[in-house]
């Protein structure tokens, strides 16, 4: 085919190669465009186009509706020029190519718009986290760009997002104890992540116990504080501590000591949400000795059968004998302060009563006179 054939089948704007293409087979005077392939691409620009034409070699310029494109490259025998599409608004507007020659004919290109494609997610990572935040998540996806995320309707924090817009990262807000929704919103729309977020108890916080240290008896009543400690059990050395209670907001824990074996022990707090160790644990000590200060009466039938009350301190547990012969109906105050029991049958006069505990044994002085 002739150039001439050639320029027929491809009319330039009129006036726009002013003194014709030289004819003869010699390259055009101007440039020529014949395609843009493909004809047609997003308001958003940047898709790759291929102008094929003639005389494109030196290609400076190209336009789409004025709006200059970038030139990725370049066919050395200027039969095309392959370039990224500008953004632009919707419709149709004119390519033009530009070479030290000077502007090609305009040939048509459409934008078309596209709506944006809403977010989607693929994974959250982790998907569990203490209630009180501040776990560090990533959510991976597509279309993320410019999302935002909330758990159970608040906002994460420190939200960012790769360039690509498939990494999200953050970190939790605080929530309630079990599972929430997660939901990722950008403008093209919002989408609930599949299994949504689970938060967990935070584990609990022991500071100190109070008193650190009492009787290898137990008994003794504690107090632990600290933090998230709702729903705690207590050991000793291991072994459970009795009438365990826990205050509203979880930051005292109340109870009292099983026995235990002389010296230093580890104290162990643990809640469904894990185990705490109470810093310098709890100290066994010997329990104090009994204290007798007045029997009363001081004297009562040899056949036995008379009530006594004794008092004094530290008689919790306590066993009674008279001349040897234990007491009978024993039975201690709770504050460790007044025994009574019935006497046994003695002989005639004056025998030695004794109070027994743990600790060890006091004489009663004066001792009981059997009549």
């Amino acid at each position: 085919m002739s150039d001439v054939i050639q320029q027929q089948g491809n009319p330039q704007a009129p006036g726009s190669w002013p003194g014709g293409d030289g004819g003869g087979g010699n390259w055009p005077r101007y440039p020529r465009l014949y395609d843009a392939i493909p004809v047609s691409g997003p308001t958003a620009g940047g898709n790759t186009v291929l102008l094929t034409g003639y005389g494109l070699q030196g290609t400076t310029l190209v336009t789409f509706g004025g709006v200059p494109a970038t030139i990725v490259a370049q066919d050395p025998n200027g039969n095309s020029v392959t370039v990224l599409a500008p953004a632009h608004a919707a419709g149709t507007v004119q390519v033009v190519a530009t070479t030290p020659q000077g502007n090609s004919n305009p040939i048509s290109y459409t934008y078309t718009f596209t709506p944006p494609t809403g977010p989607t997610v693929t994974a959250l990572v982790p998907n569990t986290g203490s209630s009180a935040g501040g776990t560090a998540f990533a959510i991976v996806g597509s279309n993320l760009t410019g999302a935002t995320v909330t758990f159970n309707g608040v906002a994460a924090l420190g939200v960012s997002i790769n360039a690509a817009g498939t990494v999200l990262t953050g970190t939790t807000p605080p929530g309630p104890v079990g599972n929430v929704p997660v939901m990722v919103t950008t403008p093209a729309g919002t989408t609930t992540v599949a299994g949504g977020f689970t938060y967990t108890a935070p584990p609990p916080v022991a500071t100190s116990v109070s008193p650190s240290s009492g009787s290898t008896a137990g008994g003794t009543g504690f107090v632990i504080t600290g933090s998230n400690l709702n729903g705690a059990s207590v050991t000793f050395n291991g072994v459970a501590a009795t009438g365990v209670s826990v205050n509203a907001s979880g930051t005292a824990l109340v109870g009292f000591t099983p026995a235990g074996a002389l010296g230093n022990v580890p104290v162990v707090v643990t809640t469904p949400a894990g185990s705490a160790t109470v810093p310098g644990g709890y100290t066994y000590t010997a329990p104090p000795l009994p204290v007798v200060t007045l029997l009363s009466p001081p004297s009562g039938s040899a056949a036995g059968g008379t009530a006594f009350v004794i008092t004094g301190s530290n008689l919790n547990g306590a066993s009674v004998t008279f001349n040897g012969v234990a007491a009978t109906g024993v039975s201690v105050n709770p504050s460790g302060t007044a025994l009574v029991g019935f006497t046994p049958a003695g002989p005639l006069g004056n025998v030695p009563v004794v109070v027994t505990t743990v600790a060890g044994s006091a004489l009663v002085g004066g001792g009981y006179t059997y009549v």
